[in-house]
């Protein structure tokens, strides 16, 4: 075995030294030479980034359009939700409440004095949905705001309609006066005290006509009119009460239908709606004068009687 003398074993470690230290070198060059890779790289695709957000603002679809900002309207709905959360439901339902009121026919408190809230003690399946609560002493309440609402609607669905086409039925003696009113203001023909057996149905009759609407004011009492009418397959505007079953009408106008006041307040309303709707020139007495309480005592008692005799 031949020994290494001192300056050998020297040599070969100061070898050894810088071949490791060529290595780390050359690996450190290899390893910036990524960096710079990367960082050109990277640079690279935030130039194509921006090109193409560029490019995509100017090529952009309207119909793409209107995906974006159908998303950004979605999330500023889901903001306001958010934002209404701190808003309380009882506040809300204030605020409804008040926008509903300015926007009625006629003020609250004159639907208040005529009473047409107030129903009778029978309650028919058909009337339910628009009770609000009963009094102590029995008589069922009607919601005011849907009487309001009942209106509208029967006014717009009367106004389809000329005045030729129309009949209006009302034996109930409260509601007379109010009817022929109704009646001279808009050109529609009324049956108060009698109405003549077939005259709808019956070609033979020298007085039959043919009509499209008719305008049942209690379906109890008015019960040939609607029956002739459901006959010859016309549509029915109805007036109904607690005590009524609206089965056969095609609109109904919900309310009290036994009082003076309450039928001048809803005959009041349909007059001057349709006449507005239909552009007929109409000098309408205010409100007072279809609510004034002219006999109302002696009216009062005979439809007791009417009612008891027909068991409403």
């Amino acid at each position: 075995m031949v020994r290494k003398n001192k300056t050998d074993i020297i040599e070969e470690i100061e070898k050894e030294a810088e071949e490791v230290l060529n290595d780390e070198t050359e690996e450190t060059e290899n390893l910036e030479g990524k960096k710079l890779e990367v960082t050109v790289s990277s640079e690279q695709v935030q130039a194509s980034s921006l090109k193409q957000r560029a490019e995509a603002e100017s090529t952009i679809s309207e119909k793409e359009l209107e995906e974006k900002k159908k998303e950004v309207l979605e999330k500023a709905k889901k903001l306001v939700e958010k934002i209404s959360e701190g808003v309380s439901t009882e506040e809300l339902k204030e605020k409804v409440k008040i926008k509903k009121r300015t926007d009625m026919l006629v003020p609250l408190e004159d639907y208040v004095k005529t009473g047409i809230y107030l129903g009778t003690r029978v309650v028919t399946p058909g009337m339910k949905p628009f009770v609000y609560r009963r009094r102590a002493d029995g008589l069922a309440i009607f919601n005011t705001d849907i009487i309001d609402e009942k209106l509208k609607e029967g006014i717009e669905y009367l106004s389809k309609y000329s005045p030729e086409e129309v009949v209006l039925v009302c034996k109930r003696q409260a509601g007379w006066k109010v009817a022929e009113m109704f009646s001279k203001l808009t050109g529609i023909r009324v049956f108060t005290k009698k109405y003549p057996a077939g005259i709808l149905t019956n070609t033979a009759l020298p007085d039959f006509f043919e009509n499209e609407l008719t305008i049942v004011t209690d379906s109890w009492l008015d019960k040939n009119a609607l029956h002739d009418t459901l006959n010859i397959r016309k549509k029915v505007l109805m007036i109904c009460d607690t005590n009524n079953f609206s089965k056969g009408a095609d609109k109904t106008i919900i309310g009290n239908n036994k009082s003076g006041k309450s039928l001048g307040i809803i005959f009041y309303l349909l007059a001057r709606g349709y006449c507005k709707a239909r552009n007929i020139e109409a000098n309408i007495p205010d409100l007072d004068w279809w609510t004034t309480e002219e006999e109302e005592k002696k009216i009062e008692i005979k439809t007791r009687y009417t009612d008891a005799r027909y068991g409403v």
